[in-house]
């Protein structure tokens, strides 16, 4: 079973930059689909990016679209934000499905996914 850990989290004022890194241990992510989602208080979690076991296909929720990049290897997820709002205020997860290697799908519901981090929390002040 892969254990995920996120870094990266921080304060930055609106318009500014952040880089979340989710890495595996235990084994490698190469059999597996991975996302991100974050969670607001007092709201529900929410999907963020997705990206495929190959790292071929990935999807993004609306609201991060041109501003928010996901991309991995073969131990470490990223997730490159720019344009920083206050909205973007939460707690951002790191999630993991196994997949069949000739899976090329990434998922968008957190009911799809198996594995989670502790997260990691990004705060944008305006």
């Amino acid at each position: 079973q892969v254990q995920l850990v996120e870094s990266g989290g921080g304060l930055v004022q609106a318009g500014g930059s952040l880089r979340l890194s989710c890495a595996a241990s235990g084994r490698t992510f190469t059999t597996y689909a991975m996302g991100w989602f974050r969670q607001a208080p007092g709201k529900e979690r929410k999907f963020v990016a997705g990206i495929s076991r190959s790292g071929s296909n990935f999807g993004y929720a609306d609201s991060v679209k041109g501003r928010f990049t996901i991309s991995r290897d073969s131990n470490t997820m990223y997730l490159q934000m720019h344009s920083l709002m206050p909205e973007d205020t939460a707690i951002y997860y790191c999630t993991a499905r196994s997949v069949a290697t000739t899976n090329f799908d990434f998922y968008d519901t957190a009911s799809s996914y198996f594995t989670w981090g502790q997260g990691t929390q990004v705060t944008v002040s305006s």
